[in-house]
């Protein structure tokens, strides 16, 4: 197999950084994809959907490039699930792990909706304890480039870079839960869309090439808050609207 032809990639894709598990194997040009619960109901859900997806596109695990998986930002314990599941299934394979970012797949999907060949996307993501996880990435001339980092801020101060102007879109899952506190910036173009495996096998071809496969044991989930519970005090200022 020729690892320079894009028609012979094989990838298995985990999402489970949101409220929703999503599994993609691809073959060459065909893809098959599950979606089911997320969070906690994905660990035991995952496998056994695995392992159907891969006998549809009659694939063994040691026949993939590599194992694909959202390493975040995202909840703390479905990162956790997918990097956990992509570096047993990876390492048991003898096959790479691709940690690709979360906040980019959702680029993807919304650049795949809008069947866009260039296009500007500020992605939201809710981060839970009344912040969200925010990032902004252009496509052009058939790659995405970062153009501000993922980061976790308040839904108030979230906006796209300042050199964009109105041409650009939004895309996420936190419109209709801060509903009313996102400022003018925004762009007004809203997508409701999340991270996807069928959008991270899209974005594997492109790192792959530059290299961000990694061995099993050294994929890592990317978290940009260390912070993971509030306090009952905070809880209590949250609901009284004065966190």
């Amino acid at each position: 197999m020729s690892k320079s032809n894009a028609s012979a990639f094989h990838w298995l894709a985990i999402e489970t950084s949101t409220d929703s598990m999503s599994l993609a194997v691809t073959r060459g040009d065909q893809t098959w994809s599950h979606t089911g619960a997320g969070a906690a109901q994905s660990s035991p859900q995952a496998l056994p959907q695995i392992q159907a997806l891969m006998e549809q596109a009659g694939l063994q695990f040691s026949e993939l490039n590599a194992v694909v998986f959202g390493r975040g930002p995202g909840a703390f314990t479905g990162l956790r699930t997918a990097c956990s599941l992509a570096q047993g299934l990876a390492f048991g394979a003898g096959v790479s792990v691709l940690p690709l970012d979360t906040l980019l797949a959702v680029a993807e999907e919304a650049r795949a909706v809008l069947q866009a060949s260039s296009v500007r996307v500020l992605v939201v993501l809710d981060a839970r304890m009344d912040q969200v996880y925010s990032a902004a990435y252009e496509y052009a001339d058939g790659a995405w480039h970062e153009v501000q980092a993922p980061l976790v801020q308040s839904p108030q101060d979230v906006a796209p870079p300042s050199a964009w102007g109105a041409e650009s879109v939004a895309a996420g899952n936190a419109w209709d839960v801060y509903a009313g506190r996102w400022s003018n910036h925004v762009p007004a173009q809203r997508l409701s869309v999340g991270p996807t495996a069928a959008a991270l096998t899209r974005l594997a071809i492109g790192a792959w090439q530059q290299g961000q496969a990694v061995p099993p044991e050294q994929a890592l989930p990317l978290y940009i808050r260390d912070k993971v519970a509030q306090t009952t005090q905070e809880r209590m200022q949250a609901k009284q609207g004065l966190a």
